[in-house]
């Protein structure tokens, strides 16, 4: 999981959500700060990290760190064209 140094935090779910918290460390014999601990780096995994690339990225936009999506695409063209004009003079 993450770093060993915790901190005790306090929040207010809703009932029925620490219930299948509570259902589900019951099932894996395990205690609910397990279980929500695991569930919170499963999300930091996923979607928490999707979401700070998303926003490293606008960052980066904004900075004028970006690349013109024409020139790409004309880069893009040049590139394959030069191939298919090779591959035919090979073939001819």
């Amino acid at each position: 999981m993450l770093t060993q140094d915790k901190s005790q935090i306090s929040l207010r779910l809703p009932t029925d959500l620490v219930n299948e918290f509570d259902r589900i460390a019951a099932t894996l014999d395990r205690d609910r700060t397990w279980v929500m601990l695991r569930a919170l780096t499963q999300y930091l995994e996923r979607e928490g990290a999707e979401l700070l690339q998303d926003a490293e990225g606008f960052a980066e936009l904004d900075d004028g760190k970006g690349v013109d999506l024409d020139d790409l695409l004309n880069k893009a063209s040049s590139i394959v064209d030069a191939a298919e004009a090779k591959r035919s003079k090979r073939a001819g």
